[in-house]
């Protein structure tokens, strides 16, 4: 929702409980406040989109977080299912099956949630739409065919720290994790993958399924990728058995950012979108480490907004004003530098990082606003 003036609709609320009222049904009334009925849920598939979590990583949202909303769904009348694309990196996520296991191992089963688990692009990573968006860097985002299928999109985003985008909120929830294995191919690098020679077999697998002939044998009997060959499509990350193809992250972190936005933008255009974040457990890098560190700091509250872009300002707003948790990488990175001028958590967690070019391009494009009123309940 945005006023006249450009400014959207934040809603918050912390997670302090009564006798009364626990998380869930604050959530659910958090929901509510911010209009989440308004939407035409009635015999309407709805796809939520959420982060599994990499077995090992404990920082992840719990699944009856992502129960009240599938619930809440089928209350309003729609089909809902619970979904997320294969990672481009090796892990306990890279194709459908592997997927699968890691989301039932951390609680996102139907016995739990209520909902299935429908692997947006498929098997291993190659089922997606090329979804027109004639941006300034993206011409065709290509995102996993199950969540365009969807006629309502709904974003439930851990928000945490990120080693390239600064953090992880509904943006990065959204464009990296909606798109294929050669849609984050896109955003990530220049698309190419290369092989690592002292893991590589010469087995072949990655030739028999590479359609233009981009792997090559060589005298070694070890494959390298032919760069001019190859068109980025990841299906070689999936089926090597010792995972030694890897996707070589080239791009500056600022054009990771745009990229995202637009990717974002393309999800979530010309069909109703609702986005949900719950600032808890802000770990310093992405769920998808197998592992996660001490929160950098307390937790804050749950945040819902039809603005994607409204709803991570306000969520990296919030988080500034917390104190950095003693012995976290947050605290320690700000000891070790005392003279840096921008002192803003998610630039010290990660220096290297520039979260805000990706809400300035996502303002931009036309993806939400930054500025945005912040209504608590």
């Amino acid at each position: 929702m945005k006023h006249q003036n450009n400014i959207s609709d934040v809603y918050f609320t912390n997670f302090k409980t009564t006798l009364n009222e626990n998380l869930l049904q604050k959530l659910h009334r958090l929901l509510k406040t911010a209009g989440f009925e308004s939407i035409g849920f009635s015999e309407k598939y709805a796809a939520i989109k959420i982060h599994f979590g990499e077995l090992g990583n404990l920082a992840f949202l719990r699944p009856n977080y992502a129960k009240v909303v599938a619930d809440y769904v089928k209350e309003l009348g729609g089909k809902a299912y619970l979904t997320d694309c294969n990672t481009l990196y090796v892990g306990s996520r890279k194709n459908a099956l592997d997927h699968l296991d890691t989301a039932y191992q951390n609680g996102f089963s139907p016995l739990q949630t209520g909902v299935h688990v429908i692997i947006g692009d498929g098997l291993k990573g190659t089922d997606e739409i090329l979804v027109p968006i004639n941006g300034e860097y993206v011409k065709e985002a290509k995102i996993g065919h199950a969540i365009m299928d969807a006629d309502v999109f709904i974003s439930l985003s851990h928000f945490k720290g990120h080693e390239m985008a600064g953090f992880g909120g509904a943006i990065k929830n959204i464009g990296m994790g909606c798109g294929s294995r050669a849609g984050k191919m896109e955003q990530h690098c220049d698309g190419k993958p290369s092989v690592n020679k002292n893991d590589c077999i010469g087995c072949g697998s990655c030739f028999r399924i590479c359609a233009h002939g981009a792997p090559i044998k060589g005298s070694d009997k070890k494959y390298s990728i032919n760069h001019e060959k190859c068109v980025g499509c990841g299906r070689c990350l999936a089926v090597c058995p010792k995972d030694a193809i890897q996707a070589n992250f080239s791009d500056s972190v600022t054009m990771l950012n745009y990229k995202m936005a637009e990717y974002a933008l393309a999800v979530c255009k010309d069909r109703p979108c609702f986005h949900i974040s719950l600032i808890c457990d802000v770990s310093p890098n992405c769920d998808c480490h197998a592992e996660n560190d001490i929160p950098i700091i307390p937790d804050v509250g749950m945040l819902a907004s039809f603005d994607p872009v409204a709803l991570d300002q306000a969520c990296v707003d919030l988080c500034n004003k917390m104190p950095a948790i003693e012995e976290s990488e947050l605290a320690k990175n700000i000891a070790e530098n005392p003279h840096d001028e921008n002192k803003e958590h998610f630039h010290m967690n990660h220096p290297d990082t520039d979260w805000k070019s990706c809400l300035e391009h996502a303002e931009k494009i036309g993806l939400g606003s930054r500025n945005y009123n912040l209504i608590k309940i």
